[in-house]
């Protein structure tokens, strides 16, 4: 069975950006890539795709990424989705938000595309 990456974002250059840095998974592993803009269509997305791997921003419009990964890990028990919040903001206290939420990953932008890659070829056992 394919695995999943969804990447939400609400800045469409940002989808861009992580969707060539992850081309490879596409092009070598048929990983499929998913993208949603706002906290709830990812909220959607992880329901009805059940993804691998979430690359999620932290400041959306219509719900936070806080609260998606919240209600992913916390009310909906997806322990086996790997969630990956991805902020602007490196301060020590969005980590720790980010953490108490259930999130498996904390990754600040701007990001080196070989280091998502990386990343994602690791989670996904690639």
């Amino acid at each position: 069975m394919n695995k999943k990456v969804l990447i939400v974002d609400d800045e469409p250059n940002i989808i861009i950006l992580m969707e060539q840095a992850l081309e490879e998974l596409e092009d070598e592993y048929e990983v499929e890539l998913l993208t949603a803009n706002n906290g709830l269509d990812a909220l959607e997305t992880i329901k009805d795709e059940q993804p691998d791997l979430v690359f999620l921003d932290v400041m959306m419009p219509k719900m936070s990424g806080f609260e998606v990964c919240e209600i992913v890990k916390k009310q909906l028990y997806l322990d086996q989705i790997y969630i990956i919040m991805l902020t602007a903001k490196g301060q020590e206290l969005d980590k720790q938000s980010g953490i108490a939420v259930g999130a498996d990953l904390y990754m600040t932008k701007p990001f080196r595309p070989k280091e998502v890659l990386a990343k994602a070829l690791e989670i996904l056992g690639l």
